[in-house]
C-alpha cells in the first residue's frame, strides 16, 4: 500500500514538473485586442500562441518566463482578426501570361487578403501549382483554393473548360477534376444546356462535392436549388428566379437578353419567397457588386491614371481593352443592361441577407476583368456591400466566415482561437467601428509567417 501511495505522489511530482517545463512557440503575440465578428465584440489583453502555422492557445495572461517564441510581438492594444478572404478572383490568359497571373499573388497579401477562391481558368495546372508552393512555404501568396477548369457545353465561353454534352461526359467530366483534388465544381453558361447543368448538380451531390457558378439562362434556378445547387456566382440567377415573368421570357430563348425584362418585372414578394427557400437550402451567393459598377462605368473613368495599373503586366493589361470594346458596342445600342443590372443587385443584397442567404464577398478580379484589382477590388466589394446595407460585421462576415463555411472550413477558420489557422491582420483600430480601418495594417500573418507594412511595401516594390 505505502509503495502504490509513493507512486502515485510520483506521478503528481512530475506532471507537476512537466507543466512548469518552459513551452516553446514559433511565434507569440500579446497585449492585443481580439475581434470575433461572429458575435461582434473584442477581447482585451490576449495572448496568441502560434507554432507550425496553427494558433496553439489563445489566453489573457502571459508570463514570459514559461514559454520560449521565435518571434515575439507586442500588439501594444492593437486589433487581431482573421485574414481577409476573396471569394471570386481568377488566373487565367493561356501560357504567356502565367507569369504575370503569378506576380499578382503579393498583391492579395498586401491588401490583407490571406485566402482565395479562384473560380476556374485555363492555367490549372500552373494554379495547383501555386496552391501547393504556397501551403509548402516556398511561395509567398494567399491561400488558393480552386475549381479548376469551368463546366461548359461544346462551344465554350472561356478556353481551358471542360466540354459536356450529354450525362456520360458530365461523370467523365467530375472524374476528372476528383482526379485534379480541385475544392469545388464551377459551372459556366457559354451553351452549357439546362439539362445538363442539372445532371451536373445532381451528380455533384452524389459526389458530396460543392457546386456553384453560372446558370444557362434557359434553366430554372429554383429547381436547381432543389437539386442541390450550392451557390450562384453573380445576381442574374437569383433575379431571375424574382420575376413573374421569367417562364415566358425564357421560352423565347432571349439568353441574357432577357436580363433588362426581369428587372423591370421584379416582384419584391416572390423575391422574399425566394430567398426563403435559398436560405432553408443553404444556398450561397457571390454578389460581385464592385465589378459590376466598374464595367457599368468604364467609359466615365480614366482608369490610365489607377495607382495600380503599374502592378499589372502589359499582357494581362491589353486583356482589359475587351471590356471596353464591349461597354462601346452596349453604348452604340442603347443598352441601359449594365446599369440597371447594378441598381438591381444593390437593391436585393439587404433583403437577401435579413432572409438568412449566405452571401460571399467576391471581386472577381483577373485578367479580362478590366480595371478591377487584385487586393484593392475586394475592399471595394465590401464598401459596396456595405453600402448595399448590410452592417460592418455582416460584411466582415461575408468575407472570413460564410468563405471558409462554404467549403466545409469553418472548423479551420474565421476567427482567432485554439486549433484555427494562423492566417492573421494586426490592426490599429477596429474595423466593426469602421470598414476603412481594414486599410491600417500594422502586419498580415499568413501561416504563422509575418509580413511587417514594410515587408509588404517590399513586396509590392519587387513586382511595380
Amino acid at each position: 500500500m505505502k509503495k502504490i501511495i509513493c507512486l502515485f505522489i510520483f506521478l503528481i511530482i512530475l506532471v507537476s514538473c512537466e507543466s512548469e517545463k518552459t513551452k516553446s512557440y514559433d511565434l507569440v503575440i500579446y497585449n492585443a485586442q481580439i475581434i470575433d465578428v461572429e458575435n461582434e465584440s473584442v477581447s482585451g489583453g490576449q495572448s496568441i500562441f502560434i507554432s507550425g502555422g496553427e494558433i496553439v492557445e489563445v489566453r489573457k495572461s502571459i508570463d514570459k518566463k514559461k514559454f520560449v517564441a521565435g518571434q515575439l510581438i507586442d500588439a501594444d492594444g492593437q486589433f487581431v482578426m482573421p485574414g481577409l478572404w476573396d471569394n471570386h478572383v481568377h488566373f487565367r490568359g493561356g501560357d504567356t501570361l502565367v507569369e504575370e497571373n503569378k506576380d499578382l499573388l503579393p498583391l492579395f497579401v498586401a491588401y490583407g487578403i490571406t485566402t482565395v477562391r479562384d473560380a476556374g481558368g485555363d492555367i490549372t495546372p500552373s494554379v495547383l501549382e501555386w496552391k501547393d508552393q504556397i501551403a509548402n512555404g516556398d511561395l509567398d501568396g494567399p491561400r488558393i483554393f480552386s475549381s479548376g477548369p469551368k463546366l461548359d457545353g461544346d462551344k465554350p465561353a472561356w478556353p481551358g473548360s471542360i466540354k459536356v454534352t450529354s450525362e456520360a461526359e458530365v461523370v467523365a467530366a467530375l472524374d476528372s477534376l476528383e482526379r485534379l483534388e480541385v475544392d469545388y465544381v464551377k459551372t459556366y453558361d457559354g451553351n452549357l444546356s439546362a439539362e445538363n447543368y442539372y445532371n451536373i448538380i445532381e451528380e455533384t451531390e452524389k459526389r458530396g462535392l460543392k457546386v456553384t457558378g453560372h446558370m444557362p439562362m434557359s434553366a430554372d434556378f429554383m429547381k436547381a436549388v432543389s437539386l442541390g445547387l450550392d451557390g450562384a456566382e453573380h445576381m442574374y440567377y437569383p433575379l431571375k428566379a424574382c420575376s413573374p415573368a421569367a417562364d415566358s421570357l425564357t421560352e423565347l430563348d432571349l439568353g441574357y437578353g432577357m436580363i433588362e425584362p426581369l428587372i423591370d418585372t421584379y416582384d419584391p414578394e416572390l423575391a422574399a419567397e425566394v430567398f426563403a427557400k435559398m436560405s432553408e437550402e443553404n444556398v450561397y451567393v457571390t454578389p460581385t457588386l464592385y465589378i459590376g459598377k466598374t464595367l457599368a462605368e468604364i467609359l466615365d473613368v480614366d482608369h490610365q491614371q489607377d495607382s495600380l495599373l503599374k502592378y499589372i503586366g502589359p499582357g494581362i493589361q491589353k486583356t482589359y481593352q475587351g471590356r471596353v470594346e464591349g461597354a462601346k458596342r452596349a453604348k452604340a445600342s442603347g443598352s441601359k443592361m449594365r446599369e440597371k443590372m447594378e441598381e438591381i443587385s444593390v437593391r436585393m443584397i439587404e433583403p437577401m441577407e435579413n432572409a438568412g442567404v449566405k452571401l460571399l464577398a467576391g471581386s472577381d478580379c483577373g485578367a479580362f476583368n478590366s480595371y478591377v484589382y487584385p487586393g484593392e477590388s475586394l475592399h471595394g466589394e465590401l464598401n459596396a456591400l456595405s453600402k448595399a446595407g448590410l452592417s460592418n460585421a455582416q460584411v466582415l462576415k461575408s468575407s472570413i466566415i460564410n468563405g471558409p463555411e462554404f467549403l466545409d472550413l469553418g472548423d479551420k477558420y474565421g476567427s482567432v482561437k485554439e486549433g484555427k489557422v494562423a492566417d492573421l491582420l494586426l490592426l490599429e483600430n477596429n474595423p466593426l467601428e469602421n470598414l476603412q480601418n481594414l486599410q491600417e495594417m500594422t502586419a498580415v500573418i499568413k501561416s504563422g509567417k509575418v509580413f511587417t507594412r514594410e515587408d509588404l511595401g517590399k513586396m509590392l516594390q519587387d513586382i511595380k
